[in-house]
């Protein structure tokens, strides 16, 4: 009996909560351990990844692994491919999340979701974060501007041909900001890269 009520209860902090909770929180929240494991076991909870929880019967919310990543790894900020995804600024899908960590961060380790990480320092790492909510979750991505700029930075990682559709995407999409697009370029260090390619499309 006492077992049963614990799980009520422990359903019922799960609602609060959008049907989401770390295991750090949850037992913050005074869910014990052992009555994790034995809604587990009774098909009440499913384990997303390790250490987060979700109540089956809770809707699964839009961009999933952007919400696990923001549970599971607070300091991650969405960059890159993710990043552009999330802004539909490329054709590409990630087989991966793809997210920024500041140098002194340990890679995440948990099998989902799969992640491609990259290490940012100063001002690369700091500057150009956006929240946004997804299903009642805080997501940290980069903005448009920084995104861009990211992947010519990285255009070894990603490929060339996927930064430039990002740029020219960029514009397609309306409202461009030049002087912030500029800013991120030399805090990236790819101003002359970027350079010839930005005054093609001013021109057109």
């Amino acid at each position: 009996m006492l077992e049963k009520k614990s799980m009520v209860k422990a359903r019922e902090l799960f609602r609060q909560y959008h049907g989401i909770l770390r295991t750090s929180r949850a037992i913050y929240l005074g869910i014990a351990p052992v009555t994790l494991y034995k809604m587990v076991s009774e098909g009440i909870l499913l384990r997303e990844a390790r250490g987060l929880y979700r109540l089956a019967d809770a809707e699964l919310p839009a961009n999933p692994s952007l919400v696990w990543i923001a549970h599971l790894v607070p300091r991650a900020v969405i960059c890159l491919l993710s990043a552009l995804a999330f802004y539909n600024l490329t054709t590409q899908v990630p087989g991966r999340v793809y997210l920024a960590l500041p140098k002194d961060t340990k890679k995440p380790r948990f099998k989902y979701p799969p992640l491609e990480v990259i290490w940012l320092s100063g001002t690369a790492y700091t500057e150009g974060i956006e929240e946004h909510r997804i299903e009642e979750t805080t997501v940290r991505v980069y903005c448009r501007e920084k995104t861009v700029a990211d992947c010519f930075r990285f255009r070894n990682k990603i490929g060339r041909d996927v930064a430039l559709e990002a740029l020219k995407d960029y514009f397609k999409q309306g409202k461009p900001d030049l002087n912030a697009l500029l800013r991120y370029a030399r805090i990236d260090r790819v101003f002359n890269i970027m350079q010839p390619y930005l005054e093609t499309l001013i021109v057109e």
